[in-house]
């Protein structure tokens, strides 16, 4: 090589993701670059604009900028830009400008991708930025191509690579690298499949990637002999291959995943990863979430939240129906959970003993809007001992519970909060508080059954949540009275309107002349839902995903349950759009409105959906019966 192209290559070797590429690959990259340079004040990409380069930095500093003009990043030496790009349409996503004379190599976009494909720890530095960007930004709205209509299979262009479980590491190794795939399936032919139609794992039992192989064999010295089965990963999530893409990108973000196996009646037909949904994203919109995982103490997070009203209008205004918004915001907080549960065990050192950390209401049903407090809990392994444990897990709980409420989550007023003790419960203990709440169905049992009925695993061993929430289907399902009780405590909150249908609006207090959305709406709405989905024996948790299940049962009369489906997107889309203009007005968000500010025609409909949730509430008391009537 020449002098010049050896300094080229010095030079990136020092900088991440070329410093993990063999010298061969380093050297050919050296002599393949362009050098561009640009003076200060100079614009070197634009919104929109075509892009066939990678861009590093290798002296000088530049600026990045979002669509609206607001300052995105700001890069000196070593910044590599314009990535995103390359991996979803070609199309620039970030203008960019030089605010020092600044000189750049350009890696053509061929050999980004060749890269990409022959090398993981190259495509992984890409793939998490990707995943970064999935925790920076929300929804970029296509209105012409929409992720609510696009199915995963789409995205499926091979068949699925699989192995058995008792395969040679090096085999795998092997049949990954023919077939030119970052990751296989593992599948234990002799694993009878399962009768559950909620278990649609079929025979795969685990998946192993790349990255899995030079982490878990390579860097602990195994030897390649080993069986696939003992460095997999069995933790697994499936999508089925009819779910839509906004659906692959939820379970993405939630469970921090870059690879996802697609089924179809039970049995593996591929594997979607993170750069097959960006790559998607240049034919559609991608749900993108705040990147809250960087932030390394609660004082950035603190800082980091008050982007969150930014991120909710911004959804709002690119026509994000409620579903994803409530998924989005959800995710949001969960991460927000999740981080400083991490930087909790960080400070306190490793849990003595096994837990779940589990959201709760809102939250866990993916129905989370920008108003919001926290309701949180938490499962404790059965061997937890006051003496020996307990103090450990309360410095954790007010540690995640005080970060919430700096990061925006308030106090629950209701105390629900695992920095409570009383709900800090184990395994045994949750089942016999659960069964004591079905079987004597109280006024304070039905109101906690309310709430953490709706629950979702967020930090530790997730499974433990999944147990209770089959418990509770199984257990909630067979007891008629409990149903009838919980019927009765879900028509407690009627809607606002009055006997000649017109609204009713509260006559004092600080939201005179309005009505709350959430506490005679959608909330009464989701306490309906909820009891016909215990009563068919849902294991889901958001509303709509619980009315399909509902649906397939035909517990109700045709098209009850669609009715109930528009009536609850009505009412959210209202209180959501409303809480928006709150925002951009400079006004704390809220959950009242007054209906003058609502168009004729958003009214009549708005009273249609208080109509159809009346009628709900009535069917509930025809439907659900008992002699005992309410404790």
């Amino acid at each position: 090589m020449q002098v010049e192209q050896i300094e080229i290559a010095q030079f990136l070797e020092s900088y991440a993701p070329f410093d993990d590429l063999p010298e061969d690959a380093l050297n050919y990259l050296a002599q393949h670059i362009e050098v561009a340079y640009f003076r200060a004040g100079t614009k070197i990409l634009g919104y929109g604009e075509d892009i066939q380069d990678l861009y590093v930095i290798r002296s000088g500093a530049v600026e990045s900028y979002r669509r609206n003009g607001d300052l995105y990043n700001r890069m000196e030496a070593g910044g590599i830009f314009g990535e995103m790009g390359l991996m979803m349409n070609r199309k620039v996503r970030f203008a960019v400008t030089a605010i020092e004379d600044t000189l750049v190599y350009c890696i053509h976009v061929d050999i980004f991708n060749e890269y990409c494909d022959k090398y993981e720890a190259f495509s992984d530095y890409f793939e998490a930025e990707g995943s970064v960007r999935l925790h920076q930004a929300v929804v970029e709205h296509d209105d012409n191509n929409d992720l609510t209509t696009a199915k995963v299979k789409s995205l499926l262009h091979r068949d699925v690579v699989t192995v058995r479980c008792d395969t040679a590491i090096q085999e795998v190794a092997q049949i990954m690298t023919d077939e030119h795939v970052s990751s296989v399936l593992v599948v234990d032919p002799n694993k009878p499949i399962s009768d559950d139609p909620e278990e649609d794992d079929g025979q795969v039992v685990g998946i192993v990637t790349d990255k899995d192989i030079r982490a878990k064999v390579v860097a602990n010295g195994l030897t390649l002999d080993i069986a696939v089965n003992a460095v997999m990963s069995e933790q697994l999530i499936f999508l089925d291959a009819n779910a839509y893409v906004f659906e692959a990108v939820q379970a993405m973000l939630k469970d921090n995943l870059h690879h996802l196996p697609v089924l179809h009646k039970k049995k593996p037909i591929g594997v979607i990863s993170l750069s097959d949904i960006l790559r998607y994203e240049s034919q559609s919109s991608l749900l993108l979430v705040r990147g809250i995982l960087a932030q390394q103490s609660v004082e950035d997070l603190t800082h980091y939240a008050k982007q969150l009203n930014n991120v909710f209008v911004r959804m709002v205004n690119e026509d994000a129906n409620s579903h994803m918004i409530g998924t989005a915001m959800a995710v949001i907080g969960r991460t927000f959970k999740q981080r400083l549960l991490a930087m909790a065990e960080e400070s306190l050192g490793p849990p003595p003993i096994p837990y779940c950390f589990i959201a709760l209401g809102s939250m866990a049903r993916d129905e989370q809007l920008i108003v919001t407090d926290q309701d949180n809990a938490m499962i404790l392994d059965d061997r937890f001992d006051e003496a020996k444990h307990g103090q450990y897990f309360q410095n954790l709980a007010d540690f995640v519970c005080d970060g919430l409420a700096q990061c925006g989550y308030a106090y629950c007023s209701g105390e629900i909060m695992a920095s409570f003790k009383k709900w800090r419960l184990t395994r045994s203990q949750w089942r016999a508080i659960f069964m004591s709440w079905i079987e004597e169905p109280k006024p304070q049992a039905l109101l906690n059954s309310s709430i953490f009925f709706d629950l979702d695993g967020v930090w530790g061993r997730i499974k433990w949540a999944d147990e209770l929430k089959s418990f509770v289907a199984t257990q909630g399902r067979a007891n008629k009275r409990f149903l009838a009780n919980m019927a009765a405590n879900a028509r407690n909150r009627t809607p606002p309107l009055g006997f000649f249908k017109g609204f009713v609006l509260e006559h004092d207090g600080e939201h005179k002349r309005s009505m709350n959305l959430k506490r005679r709406g959608t909330a009464p709405l989701s306490d309906v839902i909820r009891v016909h989905a215990l009563a068919v024996g849902s294991r889901k948790q958001n509303s709509f995903e619980r009315l399909e299940d509902i649906i397939e049962a035909k517990l109700l009369p045709e098209g009850k349950a669609q009715d109930l489906r528009d009536a609850l997107e009505y009412i959210a889309m209202i209180r959501i759009r409303h809480q928006a203009w709150q925002i951009e007005q400079g006004e704390q968000p809220d959950n009242s409105i007054d209906p003058n500010l609502l168009s004729p025609f958003e009214q009549r409909n708005l009273k249609e959906a208080f109509a159809i949730l009346e009628k709900a509430q009535s069917f509930l008391k025809f439907r659900y019966q008992t002699n005992n009537g309410l404790n």
